[in-house]
């Protein structure tokens, strides 16, 4: 008898011999700008830890004081067991941080996507969602059941089009306009300006995922609304306090009347527990050092662009990236691959990406550029990438 599980055992092999097998690594040291992974010391090209405040002093020794004053857990959802203190002053924090009349915090960014989209429209709407967007998005206007319209990526025209037409159909009851900031896999960023003008005309709710931009752009890590000066005009900024802050949890930041309805409907808020106590303290510490310094941002975009210019140099090509993401373009899934182990046994860890995460034909290494690298972390890495691209005829 054929075993039940036998269509994975094949899908798996197929996933190896198209060089599309993901094998995870394991990390033996903190996160940092250079890190210990399966037992190998390698500078950390990988993780989303722009202002390396994922084991920042400040940040560890606030969550260990709150662990001492108020424990690990929430104990429940905050509906039911009520909520802590710790993380209404956090909410409170990220919305003067951001300029935000409320903020709700939830697990993740994941997670603030599935709460915020299908509580804001349903059955009989639409959303102009772009092509690129993240998979969080599009799960999230999975969840809805709203009509979901994909505009061409960062195609101001093409969702101008295809807004009128919708609207115009008069099939629909209401619509969202849904777009990343910063789109993790290019490293480039919605044209915001331009989307609120197409929302402005057709009275469409906007919202923007600000998951890459949060602690990255505008003053002081402040985000893409900021970066762009739209405060009040973006109805709903989604953001994650994973990535640039070093920590875990989804914050939804725009008009108070949103946020008070996804604390009445905003399913993952009602249905699971809160962040944990020291991740919130510990986000709490890292509004702090933002609010007070633009230190950390500043380098973070020192090291990328000195990264940036030297691979252009290099003869490498780094796409359309706008930001410290630099995809290092390479097209061919087996030859990214390579590329990713040899980088790795010469001390550079720079996962490769491909299909599904990018489209087929469109492979990757994805260079995360962060605050916690040195000059000499990026000269180093510089010098394997040189090498790496001569051994296999890529420069």
């Amino acid at each position: 008898m054929e075993s039940k599980v036998a269509y994975l055992e094949d899908q798996l092999e197929e996933l190896r011999e198209n060089g599309l097998f993901n094998t995870i690594r394991t990390i033996e040291s903190p996160m940092e700008g250079r890190i210990v992974v399966d037992g190998k010391p390698v500078i950390n090209f990988c993780a989303n830890n722009y202002l390396g405040l994922a084991n920042h002093p400040s940040l560890v020794e606030a969550a260990k004081n709150a662990i001492d004053q108020y424990g690990i857990g929430p104990g429940a959802v905050r509906t039911i067991a009520g909520t802590m203190g710790i993380h209404n002053q956090l909410e409170e924090r990220l919305a003067a941080f951001k300029g935000a009349e409320a903020v709700i915090t939830l697990q993740s960014g994941f997670t603030a996507n599935l709460a915020t989209i299908p509580a804001l429209v349903g059955r009989g709407d639409a959303i102009f969602s772009d092509q690129l967007n993240h998979a969080s998005i599009i799960d999230g206007c999975r969840l809805s059941r709203a009509k979901i319209i994909a505009y061409a990526h960062n195609d101001v025209a093409d969702l101008r089009a295809k807004a009128k037409e919708a609207v115009d159909s008069g099939e629909y009851n209401r619509f969202l306009i849904v777009t990343d900031g910063v789109f993790s896999m290019d490293g480039d960023i919605a044209p915001l300006p331009e989307l609120y003008e197409v929302a402005s005309e057709f009275n469409i709710l906007l919202m923007v995922d600000d998951a890459h931009g949060e602690g990255v752009l505008g003053k002081g890590g402040r985000g893409i609304v900021d970066h762009f000066d739209l405060h009040g005009k973006v109805d709903i900024e989604v953001g994650t306090m994973s990535k640039a802050f070093g920590v875990v949890g989804g914050i939804v930041a725009g008009k108070r009347v949103i946020v008070d309805w996804l604390r009445q409907r905003g399913r993952p808020f009602l249905f699971s527990s809160a962040m944990t106590v020291p991740d919130v303290a510990a986000c709490l510490q890292g509004v702090d050092l933002l609010e007070n310094s633009t230190e950390l941002v500043d380098r973070l975009w020192a090291n990328a662009e000195r990264f940036k210019r030297a691979m252009q140099a290099l003869g490498f090509d780094t796409g359309k990236t706008q930001t410290p993401i630099v995809p290092v373009m390479l097209k061919d899934e087996k030859l990214t691959q390579e590329f990713s182990r040899k980088l790795f046994e010469n001390g550079v860890f720079a996962m490769a990406i491909a299909y599904p995460t990018v489209a087929r034909g469109e492979a990757r290494i994805r260079v995360m550029n962060t605050a916690a690298h040195s000059d000499a972390d990026i000269d180093e890495a510089l010098g394997v990438f040189e090498k790496v691209g001569k051994e296999l005829a890529v420069i």
